[in-house]
């Protein structure tokens, strides 16, 4: 069991359900029946509209804790070890976002590799935009420095701007305007599951949200803190939800509002999801060391899922044999599989760090997997 002794703990509960929302997300959709996939179920309709904000609560706990670190010791920019690591991490996450859409299974033989091959490995995933994300905060959190801004109203006007100008910038053919590997960071027409715009709004959401409790190190523990965020994402919802079903139809369906409400929407449940996980610290001493490590690892449990269901250029995907055929029960009983299959590798994982089995191979540095470094 891990000691509740400080907040952080309340983000790695966070972070570790959003992954696992994640990995469960991913398995049902790849391996249900279409004979489950129906309107008339509320089941399939809930679990449907429930994954559309995973991606969101992924997002944004990435900007949150990595942000909260960044600012944790109020270290200047120059001596702040979080540069150096979060530069790193960049690197890591777009090179493996990249390694798993790899189009070729021969590495320097490219001759065989169509257009849709090409297509599939530019385009941006969860990994590369959060790469990208951390390394924005990394820079605008230099600018804001020497500008001497407020850091709140920096990272809350960023993550304004990614989400109001998404209906704007989507117009654009960017692939007219920019080459392919450059055009799949602006919109999604490229095959891109997730695009600057909207999706580093989530990124600097969570940004704001990560540098308020590193700045308010005791909010974390108090009642008022969870209910705050419980009453400011309902409240989010419900005017989203205003925005959508009335003033849309006021406007005749005007798409900037539709967008405007949708991404204001899934803020509101990240927000309010965030404060039912802080509740819910709030009556726990401890955690089972299981969840923290998952937490932790995020990172090897997201690219080993989506090997295992996806593939890669050097393996085939579950997908490949069991794409939407299996019932119900079976979905459920493989979701628990990979449940268990994630949780043991990164038990294990766990095992040999404490056993001192990378010291020989630390230059590599396992912590590049963990959530944290």
């Amino acid at each position: 069991m891990v000691e509740q002794k400080n907040r952080l703990i309340f983000l790695d509960l966070l972070r570790a359900f959003a992954v696992l929302m994640m990995v469960q997300g991913h398995t049902v959709d790849t391996l249900l029946s279409d004979d489950y996939r129906t309107t008339d179920s509320f089941f399939f309709l809930f679990w449907s509209g429930m994954r559309g904000y995973t991606a969101p609560i992924f997002m944004f706990t990435s900007g949150a804790v990595f942000t909260y670190l960044f600012y944790l010791k109020g270290l200047p920019f120059k001596i702040n070890p979080r540069v150096k690591k979060g530069f790193k991490r960049f690197l890591l996450l777009v090179f493996i976002g990249y390694l798993l859409r790899y189009p070729t299974a021969t590495i320097f033989d490219f001759s065989s590799v169509t257009e849709k091959g090409w297509i599939i490995f530019f385009s941006v995933d969860a990994l590369h935009l959060i790469g990208w994300g951390l390394l924005f905060i990394i820079l605008f959190s230099f600018l804001g420095e020497k500008l001497k801004m407020n850091k709140y109203l920096l990272y809350s006007l960023l993550a304004a701007a990614f989400l109001i100008f998404t209906p704007y910038l989507t117009t654009f053919n960017w692939k007219e305007i920019l080459p392919l590997p450059l055009a799949a960071y602006f919109y999604k027409d490229t095959g891109s599951l997730f695009p600057f715009f909207p999706w580093l709004g989530y990124m600097f959401g969570g940004a704001v949200f990560g540098y308020y409790i590193s700045k308010n190190k005791n909010s974390f523990k108090s009642f008022r803190f969870s209910s705050s965020l419980m009453i400011l994402g309902g409240s989010l919802f419900i005017f989203a939800m205003i925005m959508q079903y009335y003033l849309l139809e006021a406007l005749e369906g005007n798409s900037w509002i539709f967008i405007s409400a949708v991404d204001l929407e899934r803020i509101g449940v990240v927000i309010f999801i965030a404060g039912v996980i802080s509740y819910i610290a709030l009556k726990l001493k401890t955690i089972p060391e299981i969840i923290f490590l998952v937490g932790r690892y995020t990172l090897l449990i997201y690219a080993l899922h989506l090997v295992i269901l996806y593939g890669s250029a050097w393996s085939i995907g579950m997908i490949n044999y069991f794409r939407h055929e299996f019932s119900l029960g079976i979905t459920l009983l493989s979701v628990l599989i990979m449940y268990s299959l994630m949780l043991g590798l990164v038990l294990g994982v766990e095992k040999l760090k404490r056993k001192n089995f990378f010291e020989k191979i630390n230059q590599y540095k396992i912590s590049f997997f963990r959530s944290d470094a």
